[in-house]
């Protein structure tokens, strides 16, 4: 053989080898894409049964074409806890049978007839007009689901493309005496299964080995003897793309991978073992035989068709080989409690961009219900302090952190690859909402520590605060549970709901702050209560605002727009009579008790008060504007309104108008639901107003000076 001919034998089996590799690649990918994660949510459901799971182990793998694919899928469901040691097993010895199915799809191209229909069924024959087809719906078709498709048909074309060249490639070697000389040394078992072990680590597919095999097969002499030795080892060889997957997974991770290793060695030792012991007393007749493309393949068949079932019932020792390989420890049961969940977060699923998403709104529902149970946990704590209660809610502040940041990096991942418009419509709301649950989560523990704070002094809310905190928490735990409920199920309608509520619950923040400066002034409350009652009516709304913000993105985002304050504030300009409607049902669900006296029927402030609050009293009769103000927001509130002018009335002992005072209070009730941007508006404007009349009398000055 010349040294051209040597470099295009080698040339062509390189090059063969490459586009084979490649297409089965692209093939495996396409089909996995195709199913859309439904692989995964399937094997995670059906895995119960140990029979069940093996044949779905066998019709994944037939599937996709590849043991180590689907293996590798098992290792990051298993890392992830979605599916359990003893119910991996099961796919796995199915995996081992269903990978026989690629030698029988290349075995077709052993079809050799004169008869056109049948010559047809050679993948030779049809290839190219799938290739035609799988670039006609992969570059011309907006649809994903045809695109891989297209992807599929490809895949499969390249890999019979490869397939033939490495067959073409190597038919000048069909007569070298000195290849054949090479070649049986093969036939020496250890040699043989050796060489299958080594050749199929490199290229990590036993279904590339023994392609390879069925290549050569198909234009060079390969006797039983040589292909069984070969094939047995590409068994075992297999098993090191779930190991090198396994790497940077958890411990239950890394036990799977072993328990296919296992299985592999046990199979293919008992086999080698069994079979040699017997062939050197009887001498099998068809191990001098050619092998051929189809005898290759069945080799690989029953092999597995033998050993997988036999196994099944045994699955149960392959389990605790492998904790007894890697045995379980109390900082692994302490690991996986507080990592449950987040776990489900593999980086193996990021080949699978559906599934990982899928598994990241499922982390995020997790993350939800933490912090709502934070929620339910702290707001008893006002009445009724547990320190274990409290630790629980910090607990769980702590954890919702964690998933925040985890999945957080995680949907960046996943946004890296190529996603369907709906898939990538649901990443963007993972991402803003996840932002959100944190939020609302570290107002929960602002609520603990204000509870803390008020059992450590010994301080308690009166019985009429309390009631009107009991309904506050009552709106604050349906908005909650009105946006974390739409999240999880996507209800559009539900995420209408959440809009009225919040614009209630800041009504019943001004109202409590309001109720608690009346009480202050009769000496029924103190400021240091006013302190704790302003911060968890601060709390209470800021919740409703990130419970707002969920409820916004979700419906943005369904009709493509992603500015929320734009949202929010062109729904409130509407002025729409649904929208109105809520908030009234609304208003009347969550009515604070009636005051027995209004406010301004008190002619006289209660003597302990302006006893005990001295300062304050001077403060309110100062004219200075700004002090009121302030002295106001120390009582608990924020801004000067018509009831600090009130006050300031009161305590500058000027005569009362009691038919204004009601209209005033009858007018104040009607605005309860007023909206927000027309107060802004209203103060923006006087402003405006007031900076130009001080302009205008600068202009008068600077006139006189002139």
């Amino acid at each position: 053989m010349s040294s051209m001919d040597l470099f295009s034998l080698i040339a062509g089996l390189l090059g063969g080898l490459a586009l084979f590799m490649y297409g089965m690649n692209v093939m495996s990918g396409g089909l996995t894409k195709a199913a859309g994660g439904k692989l995964e949510a399937a094997l995670s459901k059906v895995t119960s049964h140990p029979v069940i799971a093996y044949l779905f182990g066998v019709g994944v793998t037939a599937l996709v074409q590849s043991s180590s694919a689907s293996t590798v899928m098992v290792v990051g469901l298993v890392n992830s806890g979605i599916m359990t040691l003893k119910e991996a097993v099961n796919v796995i010895l199915g995996a081992n049978l269903g990978t026989t199915f690629t030698a029988w799809l290349l075995s077709l191209n052993a079809i050799s007839s004169d008869n056109f229909l049948i010559n047809l069924l050679k993948p030779t024959s049809f290839t190219p007009f799938l290739a035609i087809i799988g670039i006609v719906l992969y570059m011309f078709s907006k649809s994903d689901k045809k695109n891989n498709i297209g992807l599929v048909l490809i895949g499969f074309s390249v890999l019979m493309f490869g397939m033939s060249m490495m067959s073409d490639a190597v038919s000048p070697l069909k007569n070298n005496a000195g290849f054949q000389s090479v070649l049986m040394t093969f036939s020496n078992p250890f040699i043989g299964f050796l060489v299958g072990v080594f050749f199929t680590m490199v290229i990590q597919s036993s279904a590339g080995t023994i392609g390879i095999m069925q290549a050569l097969a198909a234009s060079v002499h390969i006797p039983y003897s040589v292909a069984l030795p070969v094939v047995v080892g590409a068994e075992v060889g297999t098993c090191i793309t779930a190991i090198l997957s396994s790497l940077g997974a958890n411990k239950n991770g890394k036990r799977t991978a072993l328990m296919h290793l296992y299985f592999n060695i046990i199979k293919a030792g008992s086999f080698m073992i069994i079979f040699y012991i017997i062939h050197s007393f009887v001498h099998f007749a068809f191990m001098d035989r050619t092998a051929g493309m189809v005898g290759i393949a069945s080799i690989h068949t029953l092999i597995n068709l033998v050993a997988t079932p036999l196994m099944l019932p045994f699955a149960g020792l392959l389990v605790k080989m492998a904790y007894a390989s890697i045995p379980i420890d109390d900082k692994e049961r302490e690991e996986q409690e507080e990592m449950q969940g987040i776990t489900k977060l593999d980086p193996r699923f990021l080949t699978n961009p559906p599934f990982a998403l899928e598994q990241s709104k499922q982390v995020a529902m997790d993350m939800a219900e933490f912090a709502r149970e934070g929620l339910e946990k702290a707001i008893p704590l006002l009445e009724n302090y547990n320190p274990e209660v409290a630790d629980e809610v910090r607990r769980l502040e702590e954890k919702v952190d964690r998933y925040e940041d985890q999945l957080g990096t995680y949907l960046m991942q996943i946004n890296n690859h190529h996603l369907a418009e709906m898939d990538s419509r649901l990443l963007s709301i993972i991402l803003h909402c996840i932002t959100d649950f944190e939020r609302i989560s570290d107002h929960t523990l602002n609520i603990a520590q204000i509870a803390r704070n008020m059992n450590e002094k010994k301080e308690h809310f009166s019985s009429k605060a309390s009631e009107e905190i009991r309904i506050f928490s009552n709106a604050v735990r349906e908005i909650v549970d009105l946006s974390f409920t739409s999240f999880q199920n996507q209800d559009l309608k539900l995420a209408q709901s959440v809009e009225p509520l919040e614009e209630v619950i800041d009504g019943l923040n001004m109202e409590v702050k309001r109720r608690h400066v009346r009480r202050l002034r009769k000496g029924k409350c103190t400021i240091d209560m006013g302190f704790s009652l302003s911060e968890l009516g601060t709390d209470y709304e800021r919740i409703a605002d990130h419970c707002s913000n969920i409820a916004v993105c979700l419906l943005e985002v369904s009709e493509g727009m992603f500015d929320t304050h734009e949202y929010i504030e062109h729904l409130k300009e509407e002025k729409n009579q649904e929208f109105e409607k809520a908030v009234d049902l609304y208003e009347r669900k969550y009515r604070l008790p009636a005051m027995k006296k209004g406010f301004e029927d008190e002619d006289e402030i209660d003597p302990s008060f302006a006893e005990n609050h001295a300062v304050l009293v001077d403060i309110m009769k100062s004219e200075d504007e700004e002090i009121i103000d302030e002295a106001l927001a120390a009582a608990g509130v924020k801004k000067k309104d018509k009831l600090s002018e009130k006050v300031k009335d009161k305590l500058s002992g000027k005569p009362k108008d009691k038919e204004k005072s009601k209209d005033k209070e009858s007018g104040k009730d009607k605005s309860k639901s007023k909206d927000k941007k027309d107060k802004k508006e209203k103060s923006k404007k006087s402003k405006e107003e007031k900076s130009k009349e001080e302009k205008v009398n600068e202009d008068d000055v600077k006139e006189e000076k002139e």
